[in-house]
């Protein structure tokens, strides 16, 4: 069952989409969220946490919060797959498979997947949706030892992440990931009904499981208008690097 703050949540999340609370606008305070959803003033905290989280809304303590945009914001503060994250925020995620082949390994898989070159690996070139809009595609390349789950799993699945737990246990524990921007090539630009050379958000992730295995390399490319990434920051602890491009 899902908590009630998760609810909450979701149903602030769907007006700031919608723009009931615009840009700029305050969110109701507290103690009014609290009379509204007949909970305490804690719930709604954990609640609008998740919003700030999000980069929904401004995050300062004891003052009401502002909305930052409207824009669908995905965290790095937990490792969530794009159906998670999308169920998070109360949207429908599909994924569609376009094309799967296997091929030897390259040098950058190798490394990525810690494998020996020439490998035969599973390579996956995945169209994903949010509210049957196509937002992401994705192509990925499977170490070995997955590879034949992944093969079994529908290819109209929106939750490979969740299929492959179901299926073998397989919990996806750590990721690290790099983005940067990318022109869409025709393939890209048809998938996502974009202009060739139009702008795209790209993220090369790696995920490994709790002891480090690799399990999967990606390049994700986004529409820059479907997607943004937050990443938060505190003295003491500061997630995120720069690193020169390339």
């Amino acid at each position: 069952m899902t908590a009630r703050h998760e609810q909450i949540a979701a149903e602030l999340r769907r007006a700031i989409h919608r723009e009931e609370y615009p840009v700029g606008a305050h969110l109701p305070a507290e103690t009014e969220l609290a009379t509204r959803y007949g909970v305490s003033r804690g719930t709604v905290r954990q609640a609008v946490a998740a919003l700030a989280a999000e980069g929904l809304i401004g995050s300062r303590q004891g003052a009401r919060r502002v909305v930052l945009a409207p824009r669908r914001s995905q965290s790095f503060a937990e490792l969530r797959s794009f159906a998670q994250w999308a169920q998070a925020m109360g949207r429908t995620a599909t994924g569609r498979v376009v094309a799967h082949e296997y091929r030897p390994a390259t040098a950058e898989d190798a490394a990525r997947l810690h494998l020996p070159q020439g490998t035969p690996l599973l390579n996956v070139l995945r169209l994903r949706g949010l509210d049957g809009e196509p937002v992401l595609v994705e192509r990925t390349v499977y170490a070995d030892w997955i590879s034949p789950a992944v093969e079994a799993v529908d290819p109209d699945c929106a939750s490979v992440t969740q299929r492959l737990y179901e299926d073998t246990g397989l919990v996806f524990a750590h990721g690290e990931h790099v983005i940067d921007a990318i022109s869409a090539g025709a393939r890209d630009a048809t998938l996502l009904a974009v202009r060739r050379t139009s702008p795209l958000l790209r993220v090369r992730r790696v995920t490994t499981t709790h002891d480090g295995r690799p399990v999967e390399w990606s390049d994700d490319r986004y529409r820059p208008d479907a997607v943004s990434f937050t990443v938060h920051n505190a003295i003491g602890h500061n997630p995120l690097m720069r690193t020169p491009a390339g």
